[in-house]
């Protein structure tokens, strides 16, 4: 709630959000900082406007920043409004005919009103005088005129029942153990019970400063963010299975002075509001609002006589835009790199947002969204995905970047959410993932890398299979790393996952194609099957698909019949095993039973669960050739031959006796076309070990030297292509890329070139 310039000081608007009556009560003017522990003026008109306003459940003081009063510490106050309402209106205690038993009514009547007064502005002080002056009559009924005693004893009685309705009020009872240290008109007492969510006046998003009480430290960590390092804080609270996940951004610890400039810059800034064509690129739309709001802000600081420093308006402008036609705290949660998603639930108000953290999986967070700002998303997601989110459409699936940061968003609302707007963003890493850092991670081993290699270099087509957060599109994307950049790759995705952007950056021939997502309709997007389609028809180029879902299934299966042992052809599909996968694509997508068989192979990978069940770890549990030899059913005519197999108890991809054997007719059918390897396996098992060496060197290369950053893509591919000349030097003079040739030429390599990378 913005008050408009000139409304009067104290004024109050209720709304009602998601099921919640929110009262703004307007301090913008006020002369001081509103405050329910401090100010008794301010609890008694808080108190008389919730006596108005009953249903009310959360109180916010607008000022140049917002105080929040959460419902749990508003009904405490909403508690005492009622019983003042009862005692004034339906006791009607001050009327001539009340106070007329009580004998002297001039006495009682100020005697009375002066507690009730006391009873809005400081209970607890209410509480304890009236226990005091009960005391003191009791001593008067004793000693006192005979005549008076009836209706003295009759005010005792009246006053006992009102100490005894106070004394049950929840706010009373927390505090009655504390009222021995307790001095009289000390607000003290207030303190811990009153302590509003502070928030800036430019969002309505609440954040809850003080870390628990009850919380142990488990971790502390800095997010490198553009506003300086931002501190998370991790920890574990009692009969509580998920951490705490605690954050403070930079906009909710401002100077005064700073808020007043971005409340002023805001509203000039809303004026405009970014068009569709705006966003376009929103990267330049956020540069053009950057170096907009930076002009605006050194303006407003020279009429204001604010000094500002170069960091500080650097900074209140990445502020500015992250409030105006950015994502607000969002933007801040996915500048953690070890976030892995953030979920917010429906009614969006009335929930925490949670998070997924790679070290402490699911976590609750100290961030309260507001349904302003999620209403503000859903308009720039709608305008930045040119898809609809409305009642015909409840569903928009697209993506985000911002900076080096990229997140999948799926937002959805009514009536499939019946309590409004929900999200859930997925980050995805800055830098695509390699088969190094699965290795470091254990989510693959070194001999699954180079199997993995292999088959990429062999131009085979395969689906990586896997449940939602299994890592399946993070692995097909460390797969596209081992196309060797000089073939061309072409992506086809109706939400932009794949990192097409990093892999271009270091050389790669790649292009993507965005398609229309299988759950929406009435765009002017291309449908994914016709996009497929569209590939075939630009030239020679390995294919990779995004994520199987509908009916472009069909076209998938086109392109790896015609894409067959010429260049590899990819995709992720939802899936917990081989056989999940083909009921999958032939029963519900339709797709014949002997057009599956141009799969060659499924890769498969699940969360695991560690033994206390409240951990999970990702982890590739099969690699699966599909054979050509069954008609119906590749379970029942043995279809699907297990190349590596995950165990358990060693947490271990192992490979089968199938494969050591030399019986996997894919990796034969690779052979048969390389000069050397036709009916050598031990040739071509050589150079599976080869390629895993090389990838278990660079990871252990990198703890040994103290260079994570080979780790990454960009020495991946320097690694890959040194590899493949440095095999065609060996094959040109023996014949065969052997291992104990290739591999200490690839290690003088790697070590002089990591030193210097």
């Amino acid at each position: 709630m913005m008050f408009k310039e000139g409304s009067p000081v104290y004024a109050i608007e209720v709304e009602r959000k998601q099921g919640e009556d929110v009262m703004y009560v307007n301090y913008l003017t006020a002369p001081f900082v509103p405050s329910l522990s401090d100010n008794p003026s301010v609890m008694e008109r808080t108190i008389e406007s919730l006596g108005e306003n009953p249903e009310v459940s959360r109180v916010v003081f607008v000022q140049q920043r917002n105080y929040n009063y959460p419902s749990e510490q508003v009904l405490l106050l909403s508690e005492l409004a009622r019983l003042y309402n009862y005692m004034t209106k339906q006791e009607a205690i001050l009327s001539p005919e009340k106070l007329s038993i009580f004998g002297e009514t001039s006495q009682v009547y100020e005697d009375l009103s002066y507690l009730l007064v006391l009873l809005k502005q400081d209970p607890v002080r209410c509480y304890v005088e009236m226990g005091s002056r009960i005391k003191g009559l009791r001593e008067q009924l004793v000693s006192g005129n005979v005549a008076k005693k009836p209706a003295l004893a009759s005010y005792i009685r009246f006053l006992e029942r009102f100490l005894g309705l106070l004394e049950s009020t929840k706010l009373i009872r927390s505090v009655i153990s504390n009222l021995g240290d307790y001095t009289l008109g000390s607000r003290e007492i207030y303190q811990p019970i009153f302590r509003p969510d502070v928030l800036p006046n430019f969002t309505f998003t609440r954040l809850i400063a003080q870390l628990p009480s009850d919380g142990e430290l488990i971790d502390q960590y800095s997010i490198d963010g553009k506003q300086g390092d931002i501190v998370v804080t991790i920890l574990k609270r009692p009969n509580d299975s998920k951490y705490f996940y605690h954050i403070m951004p930079p906009e909710y610890a401002l100077k005064e002075e700073h808020h007043v400039l971005l409340n002023l810059a805001r509203n000039v800034l809303t004026e405009h509001r970014p068009k569709a064509e705006e966003f376009t690129n929103p990267e330049r739309t956020r540069q053009v609002f950057f170096n907009v709001a930076r002009d605006l802000l050194t303006e407003l600081s020279r009429s204001k006589g604010i000094n500002l420093t170069y960091r500080e308006l650097t900074d209140l402008s990445e502020i500015l835009v992250r409030h105006t036609i950015g994502f607000g705290l969002i933007e801040v949660l996915l500048a953690d790199e070890q976030l892995q998603d953030v979920v917010l639930n429906a009614p969006i108000s009335q929930n925490t947002v949670f998070v997924r953290h790679e070290k402490y999986d699911e976590c609750v967070t100290n961030i309260l969204p507001s349904y302003e700002d999620a209403e503000s998303w859903a308009a720039k997601l709608r305008l930045q995905s040119g898809r609809p989110l409305d009642e015909a459409n409840p569903v928009l699936d697209t993506d985000l970047v911002f900076g080096s940061s990229r997140a999948r968003v799926a937002a959805i609302k009514e009536p499939l959410s019946p309590s409004g707007l929900a999200y859930a963003f997925r980050r995805h890493r800055d830098q695509p993932w390699t088969l190094p850092l699965f290795i470091k991670n254990k989510m693959i081993n070194s001999f699954a890398a180079g199997l993995l290699s292999f088959l990429i270099d062999g131009s085979r087509t395969l689906l990586v299979a896997g449940t939602r957060s299994a890592g399946k599109t993070s692995l097909l994307g460390s797969l596209l790393l081992e196309i060797m950049p000089k073939y061309r790759v072409i992506v086809v995705e109706d939400t932009l996952e794949l990192p097409v952007d990093s892999l271009r950056a270091i050389g790669y021939d790649i292009l993507r194609l965005k398609v229309r997502s299988a759950l929406v309709a009435g765009t002017t997007e291309i449908e994914a099957s016709e996009g497929i389609r569209a590939s075939l028809r630009l030239g020679d180029s390995a294919l990779i698909v995004g994520e199987v879902r509908s009916s472009e299934a069909k076209a998938l299966y086109e392109a790896m019949r015609v894409g067959a042992l010429a260049n590899v052809v990819a995709g992720t599909i939802h899936g917990d095993s081989p056989y999940g996968v083909f009921d999958r694509v032939v029963n519900d997508l339709d797709v014949p039973a002997t057009s599956f068989k141009a799969t060659d192979l499924i890769i498969v990978a699940n969360p695991v669960k560690t033994p206390d069940g409240l951990h999970s770890v990702k982890r590739v549990v099969s690699v699966t050739e599909v054979r050509k030899h069954w008609s119906k059913d590749p379970i029942e005519e043995v279809g699907f031959v297990d190349l590596l197999r995950y165990n358990v108890e060693k947490d271990e991809l192992e490979p089968t006796q199938e494969l050591i054997n030399g019986e996997s007719e894919i990796i034969k059918s690779i052979a048969s076309r390389v000069k050397g390897w036709a009916g050598n396996w031990d040739a071509v098992y050589d150079n599976i070990l080869l390629r895993g060496k090389m990838k278990q060197e660079i990871v252990d290369a990198a703890a040994r030297i103290g260079k994570p950053e080979i780790l990454e893509a960009k020495f991946n591919a320097l690694s890959n292509a040194v590899f493949h000349k440095i095999s065609d030097e060996v094959v040109q003079n023996v014949g065969l890329p052997v291992s104990d040739l290739v591999f200490p030429e690839w290690k003088k390599w790697l070590y002089h070139s990591a030193a210097n990378f």
